[in-house]
């Protein structure tokens, strides 16, 4: 499975790049950080301007969340790979400042649970992959030499489509994080 996801990802990656096409509108590559209320997202991104004011961009990132009794076991806790797609459209056209975007990420997690409502409580493992849509509200600066910083807010839907394994938590999720790097 984990080939497959790789292979996908070049795929996707070698379309990005097909439709942005290489010319002046900029490119950033940064490292990207969210937090949500049970976990943390660290990855690496790539964001290309095309047109006007739009951009697209790619990431690769790590899912490391505990959900504690917030999901449908007693205790959720685990971790996961995956990679986002996504756009923005930027209110100026020098692709800095405010801007409005839509991503969708998609998880490969294992999630290690408890529930404790039987004697002694039951213990296991289930392998997830979830499907999240966001829309995200962000503000990129640019300082020093073409380094970019972008504080940002998002807003999503985790929607587990294959468990192995009995059900998992999901459901609305809210999204703080940053993203720091460079623009080429």
């Amino acid at each position: 499975m984990h080939f497959r996801s790789i292979i996908f990802c070049l795929v996707l990656t070698t379309m990005f790049y097909s439709v942005t096409g290489v010319n002046a509108q900029p490119l950033d590559i940064t490292f990207e950080f969210q937090a949500y209320p049970t976990g943390l997202i660290p990855g690496l991104r790539i964001e290309k301007g095309f047109g006007d004011k739009n951009a697209a961009h790619l990431r690769l990132a790590a899912n490391l969340f505990d959900h504690r009794d917030l999901g449908v076991q007693d205790e959720e806790r685990g971790n996961g790979f995956g990679f986002t797609v996504g756009y923005k459209r930027y209110f100026k056209s020098d692709f800095k400042g405010l801007s409005l975007g839509l991503r969708n990420d998609i998880w490969f997690n294992t999630v290690d649970w408890v529930d404790n409502s039987s004697l002694g409580g039951i213990t296991g493992t289930t392998k997830i992959v979830v499907v999240q849509p966001t829309a995200e509200l962000g503000y990129l600066l640019e300082f020093g030499n073409n380094w970019v910083f972008t504080p940002a807010l998002g807003f999503g839907y985790e929607i587990n489509v294959k468990t192995d394994g009995v059900p998992t938590g999901e459901g609305a999720i809210l999204l703080l994080g940053f993203s720091v790097g460079k623009r080429l």
